[in-house]
């Protein structure tokens, strides 16, 4: 009961961050649905992929993947919603950055620059190291897996907004 709690929480408010995000760029209003929805099912392939199986994939892999299904919702709704495929991917992608990666990257950062002893100093820098490797490859994984799609489905992508 409680993984389903934390399941539809998780759809929730990524949608309602989507939304957030898509009011920022101004999209048609038929877009926002469009975006709540994508997002929703985004982050919850990621949380699945992470929480449901029994060892847990890793949130590099995770988000990877999710992005690519971000990118595949966004590519086949496009014409549906008759605005370009960025217009609900990029909105979409977004509740999945990497903000506790990147927050701890820069701690770590400061106390490296703060540390008054060897091990201090090690410790910090390997904060600092692990933290910006798993940001910079979250990163690095959405963009790939959610541009893949674009290029994939061309016809689609290119197209959806011309009658």
């Amino acid at each position: 009961m409680d993984f389903f709690v934390h399941f539809f929480q998780d759809a929730l408010f990524a949608a309602i961050a989507a939304i957030g995000f898509a009011a920022i760029s101004r999209p048609p209003r038929q877009a926002y649905l469009w975006c709540a929805l994508i997002a929703a099912v985004g982050h919850s392939t990621r949380f699945l992929l992470m929480q449901a199986l029994s060892p847990g994939m890793h949130i590099v892999i995770a988000t990877t993947l999710a992005s690519f299904v971000i990118g595949i919702l966004a590519v086949l709704i496009s014409p549906k919603a008759h605005v370009p495929a960025e217009t609900c991917l990029f909105p979409s992608l977004l509740p999945m950055i990497p903000g506790m990666y990147a927050y701890r990257t820069f701690g770590g950062l400061a106390m490296c620059l703060f540390g008054s002893t060897e091990q201090s100093f090690s410790h910090s820098f390997f904060l600092f190291a692990n933290n910006g490797l798993t940001c910079f490859f979250i990163l690095l994984g959405m963009a790939v897996g959610a541009t893949v799609p674009i290029f994939l489905f061309p016809d689609i992508s290119f197209r959806a907004t011309r009658s």
